[in-house]
């Protein structure tokens, strides 16, 4: 109770001292930020990375990084802050929401959602889950069960960690596989395997990052590209040697110790015990789960490929390389949210209402994705207002001259430290 009586007056005497400030000095508003391109531009990325490393929370971090941003852009001006977070045309949240691109990934997030809870209601995943408890019948299994689903889900992350964690958590239980372990798997197959598909939203984010005049083909250097992806590969190879051998150290350990004696959380305050519900349906079956993912992956390419003109006489491979991922995203996953509407109207499997308390549900689902992207997209877009592009391209150009050999090292701890707000499926991983 003390802390947070001392956070509110912390807060409420910052909010004092900028109200002086933007009273008393009300020319700086219009000044030129005295941080751009300076290693101060770099500050709010380090705030809510530091912020989220200490108190593993992500709203209060990322929204601490905004503001950060705000003020340095506005000259601590309490007005122009409010402003600029909010209006300002090249970061202002109000204008990343009004991003079409944006806005088509988090209407495919939504759609995503409404998939995953007609999947559930209709019973499609406690029958995949049925199934494959007669067939996998050790808690190795189990997981390569879990990472071998993820690897074939391979167009989107967020699809794919929403389908597998409500397929699998199922089997996983009856194998006492603690949550933790469940979602370091999940999470370590996901982004992996989509960055290293060349059929899959991220895909077609890195191709499109290759200049459409350099007369350069963005697939085909995507293709060559993908031996090294050391990150992607490295990390399933740790998995699967994790999962094989049985190492669980640190943390994982004792939660998977737990797990064997019947504990399956291990998590202060159980928020997450209790609250799942497996719908059982007499005539559900493992169809119902199979076929709207198989017709969302078919839909989701062939929409890709449409949006880069495949039916206007382009190659598949150019095609795919010139895609719209947020356009493409969108259309597959309406075609499959019709699909799975009749084809479930057609067995009887759900009525019309409880499809359309799907969509709420599906919603609801999805807050949380779409808050962090949000913010996310606010913070890259304070940082971009600041300069630390240009900072950061001048150290870099600095360097390189006379670290040549060391340049590939530069540029990935560049990218290391730029890759502050969570990748999403179809854009690149920092900007």
């Amino acid at each position: 109770m003390k802390k947070k009586q001392l956070a509110m007056l912390a807060l409420l005497a910052i909010l004092a001292v900028l109200l002086a400030v933007t009273i008393w000095m009300p020319g700086t508003a219009g000044e030129e930020p005295w941080a751009y391109a300076t290693i101060f531009s770099l500050l709010p990325p380090v705030i809510a990375i530091g912020l989220a490393l200490v108190t593993k929370e992500v709203y209060t971090s990322l929204l601490a990084g905004i503001l950060a941003g705000g003020l340095l852009y506005s000259n601590f001006n309490l007005e122009k802050m409010i402003n600029t977070i909010f209006f300002q045309e090249e970061g202002g949240m109000v204008y990343k929401l009004a991003d079409a691109w944006n806005m088509g990934i988090l209407v495919f997030l939504v759609m995503l959602g409404i998939l995953v809870s007609l999947l559930n209601k209709a019973g499609g995943s406690a029958a995949f889950g049925k199934w494959a408890s007669r067939h996998i019948r050790t808690r190795i299994g189990a997981q390569i069960s879990v990472m071998l689903l993820g690897v074939l889900i391979f167009v989107d992350d967020y699809f794919n960690c929403l389908t597998v964690g409500s397929v699998m958590r199922p089997v996983t239980d009856r194998h006492k596989v603690s949550r933790a372990k469940l979602s370091y798997i999940i999470d370590a197959t996901a982004a992996p395997v989509c960055i290293i598909a060349p059929i899959s939203s991220w895909a077609a984010a890195v191709t499109s990052s290759v200049p459409s005049d350099s007369g350069i083909n963005g697939f085909a250097v995507f293709l060559q590209t993908i031996p090294y992806n050391l990150y992607a590969i490295l990390t399933l190879v740790m998995l699967l040697g994790v999962t094989l051998l049985r190492v669980d150290f640190g943390p994982m350990a004792v939660h998977e110790r737990n797990a064997i004696a019947g504990d399956l959380f291990t998590t202060i305050g159980r928020p997450y015990e209790g609250n799942e519900e497996e719908i059982q349906k007499e005539n559900a079956h493992v169809l119902d789960l199979v076929l709207p993912v198989v017709v969302l992956i078919s839909s989701c390419i062939i929409a890709m490929v449409y949006t880069g003109g495949f039916f206007n006489g382009a190659s598949f491979v150019d095609a795919f390389a010139s895609s719209d991922a947020s356009v493409g995203l969108v259309l597959g996953g309406a075609v499959t949210l019709v699909f799975t509407f009749i084809y479930y109207m057609m067995r009887d499997t759900l009525s019309f209402q409880e499809f359309t308390e799907c969509i709420p549900d599906g919603f609801r689902s999805m807050i949380a994705p779409i808050l962090i992207l949000t913010m996310a997209w606010t913070l890259s877009g304070m940082t971009n207002l600041l300069g630390a592009k240009v900072f950061v391209a001048d150290l870099v150009a600095g360097s390189a001259n006379a670290m040549q050999g060391f340049l590939p090292m530069i540029i990935f701890l560049v990218a290391a430290l730029l890759a502050f707000r969570p990748a999403h499926p179809g854009e690149p991983s920092a900007s």
